[in-house]
């Protein structure tokens, strides 16, 4: 069995894509692609997060997630 898949894009998707990729093989590009836009959606919810929570808010997150580190422990 192939290491490899295909994936069934419109011609005008493929040719967009083909351009911004340049030289890099499809592989590395789009795993680049979904990495960007995992991040931006990290910061976008960070910053609505932010948005929300006061400073006091935010320590006891802190707070709480430093106290669950140090009781959790592996069976």
């Amino acid at each position: 069995m192939s290491d490899y898949s295909t994936i069934s894009v419109p011609r005008r998707v493929k040719e967009a894509l083909e351009k911004d990729k340049g030289d890099r093989d499809w592989g590395e590009y789009l795993l680049k692609l979904y990495e960007e836009a995992k991040e931006r959606r990290r910061a976008k919810a960070f910053r609505e997060l932010k948005k929300l929570l006061t400073s006091e808010d935010l320590d006891k997150v802190l707070k709480e997630s430093r106290k669950f580190r140090e009781g959790f422990k592996f069976r």
